[in-house]
């Protein structure tokens, strides 16, 4: 069924309009029910798939919160992320972004190659308190422009039980109404050009029985399901709502089964299925043509004037590739959902802030230099720093080491500035390297190196430590060195 929806995508791409670069997004969201992770993720995150993701976000609800393990997460990566980061890194995926509130965690990673273009990232969370819930119930968002084009990701556990659709609206609502960003251009979630609303949203199926549900289900006619979901009845009526698109239901209900099986609640409640775990998409309504503004240009007619002038010089267009769900998965009552997107838009920009490179022969023995180049003027800081990092680094925190950068004049094209690394701060084992400028006032990278080799130190050989094996470029590097 997967290599199918596969070819498909890739038949799709084909005879669409190449209006510009296409970018494959896997996201997935699961309520694990406070579960410790699995121990493999390849099914989850297609990893043997022919066609590799440029991006990852993964929203989980229900992320195991006990006092002490909560602590231990606010200093070490909660176990969940620690599986992701070490799954993804080895293939060249780093973490640029993650948020948790108690239970709800959200995080996106993506490859190497685009990190440099991945900008004005920010990052915050609502409590819902509806019903006396608090941390456990809202929302979690991660906000960033992707090659100038901004969008939004909102991760939301939604009030429980059948009764309360409406009031799960309410606290969407209420969500969207609350997150704001330090952004002129998009200060709010639904500002961004592409918004993400996926979670365990809560919506049930009402009216039908429970005998003809799981009879439904049984048979595989979904369809005759859909009418009485909440979310799809809800929309009906909520404008808001009307402007998230959602693909098809055509995979059964990821809510409730018993733990470790594929069996449905078999205890004395017997809870009905319903589709709870979901994943939605907005993208920005068409700006109509401003009226001619009246007020010297100053109002909501030069916001609507921008958004006309993006929409047509830089589109963007989202197509759903795949929308389902993974049965494999058990160590919850609810099962994973996964869906696969292509976008297909034009890039903003093209080039790096700054390009920077190894110069001459690295190794532990000697001190050594790096040369950067700003390629657009950009607001430099004393606190701007260069990290040096393993080829297959999981996030911007696992350096080996890193050195600041002095100047903090805005450098334009054609200057070369030249930094040192002391030889006492490279590794004596050497191995597969990149170098990454850091922006203290953008809060991002915004230049990575090519891949370079440090060499194994001759003066530790020659004095007989035997350093171990050099790590190679497809070998984890997140030991725990670095995690402590």
């Amino acid at each position: 069924m997967m290599e199918e929806n596969e070819k498909q995508s890739d038949l799709s791409v084909m005879e669409g309009n190449n209006d510009g670069d296409s970018f494959r997004l896997h996201m997935v969201t699961w309520n694990v029910a406070t579960a410790d992770p699995p121990d493999d993720l390849t099914v989850l995150l297609h990893l043997n798939s022919p066609k590799s993701p440029d991006l990852y976000v993964i929203g989980l609800q229900e992320v195991y919160s006990g006092p002490l393990r909560f602590v231990s997460d606010s200093v070490f990566d909660d176990p969940w992320s620690h599986l992701f980061m070490t799954t993804l890194g080895p293939r060249k995926y780093i973490k640029v972004s993650s948020i948790r509130m108690q239970g709800l965690l959200l995080l996106f990673f993506s490859k190497l190659d685009h990190v440099p273009f991945i900008r004005d990232i920010q990052a915050t969370y609502t409590r819902t308190g509806i019903f006396g819930y608090w941390g456990n119930k809202g929302g979690v968002s991660i906000r960033l422009s992707f090659y100038g084009h901004m969008l939004c990701f909102l991760n939301c556990h939604l009030a429980a039980h059948m009764k309360y659709a409406t009031e799960r609206v309410d606290e969407f609502e209420y969500i969207l109404d609350t997150q704001t960003f330090d952004c002129k251009k998009a200060p709010t979630i639904v500002d961004h050009r592409l918004v993400f609303w996926f979670g365990d949203l809560n919506f049930r199926i009402q009216d039908h029985g429970m005998h003809f549900v799981r009879s439904c289900i049984n048979n595989q006619t979904f369809s005759l399901l859909w009418s009485k979901d909440q979310l799809t009845m809800m929309k009906k009526k909520e404008q808001l709502l009307q402007e998230f698109e959602e693909g098809p239901l055509d995979f059964q209900p990821t809510y409730k089964f018993d733990l470790n099986s594929n069996t449905y609640d078999s205890s004395g409640k017997k809870r009905k299925p319903a589709w709870t775990d979901r994943i939605l998409w907005r993208l920005r309504p068409k700006a109509l043509p401003p009226d001619e503004p009246d007020d010297g240009g100053v109002g909501p007619d030069v916001k609507k004037a921008v958004h006309v002038e993006e929409d047509e010089e830089y589109p963007l267009k989202v197509r759903q590739e795949l929308y389902t769900s993974n049965m494999e998965y058990s160590i919850s009552d609810h099962k994973p959902v996964v869906s696969i997107f292509t976008l297909e838009l034009r890039k903003m920009i093209e080039t790096p802030l700054v390009r920077l490179q190894a110069e001459g022969d690295w190794s532990a023995d000697i001190d050594a230099m790096v040369i950067y180049s700003p390629l657009q003027p950009f607001p430099s800081s004393t606190w701007d720093w260069i990290g040096l990092y393993k080829v297959g680094f999981t996030s911007v925190s696992d350096y080996i080491t890193y050195t600041w950068v002095k100047d903090d004049e805005v450098a334009f094209n054609e200057e070369v500035i030249q930094v040192y690394v002391s030889k006492e701060e490279i590794p004596v084992r050497g191995g597969e390297c990149v170098l990454c400028y850091f922006s203290s006032t953008l809060q991002c990278i915004i230049g990575i190196s090519d891949p370079f080799k440090v060499h194994e130190s001759k003066v530790a050989s020659e004095e007989g430590l035997e350093p171990e094996k050099i790590n190679g470029l497809n070998q984890t590097v997140a030991s725990d060195d670095f995690w402590n």
